[in-house]
């Protein structure tokens, strides 16, 4: 079970899939999404990426709200050591969903946990592996017409059953909607009992 802090909880996220999972977690919490920039720094490799935007989203909230806890999250698609982000329009995310076609890739979620009047400062991150399945034509505008893919990284949502995208995975489920629930509770368990 979840540990409800005796503070505010915060989640510095626009995402619903993260609001749910969290919410079914049992925790309590508001969210203020953070706007930072995202654009990716020379050299930086996509683990690297996806921690620091991860940290610097939690930090932006939590310098607003010092006696919050903040939690920040960020997740990428990565084919090839590339990050695949959000398709641009129905052209793209057939160019995306082609490329993941039969192929292994990669999900990377980093989160943070941040409280300034506490001096809490977490980052950690799960990587997932993902087997799609080859996907003709058909399959992929099929999916593209359904407009799941236009808001999530990779173009794709594994919790899209009906378009049966993935053969099999090889690490956390949640981690590819966009949130390591497992991974994230037991940190977040081990922080709160630990601040008592």
């Amino acid at each position: 079970m979840i540990v409800q802090p005796d503070i505010p909880v915060i989640l510095a996220s626009a995402s619903p899939r993260r609001k749910e999972l969290l919410t079914k977690l049992g925790l309590k919490f508001d969210v203020i999404p953070a706007h930072i920039d995202e654009s990716m720094r020379v050299g930086e490799t996509a683990l690297e990426h996806v921690r620091r935007l991860s940290y610097e989203k939690g930090l932006a909230i939590a310098q607003e709200h010092p006696n919050s806890v903040v939690i920040s999250s960020d997740t990428v698609v990565v084919l090839n050591h590339e990050i695949l982000g959000k398709p641009k329009d129905g052209e793209h995310a057939y160019h995306i969903l082609r490329s993941l076609s039969g192929k292994v890739h990669e999900v990377i979620t980093a989160f943070s946990i941040h409280c300034i009047d506490r001096n809490i400062i977490l980052t950690d991150h799960e990587i997932t592996e993902v087997h799609f399945r080859e996907l003709s034509d058909k399959d992929i505008y099929d999916y593209i017409a359904c407009g799941s893919p236009m808001d999530k990284a990779g173009a794709y949502g594994i919790q899209d059953v009906e378009y049966y995208l993935v053969d099999y995975i090889r690490g956390s489920y949640h981690n590819v909607i966009g949130f390591p629930v497992a991974h994230f509770a037991m940190a977040w368990n081990k922080m709160v009992i630990s601040d008592k």
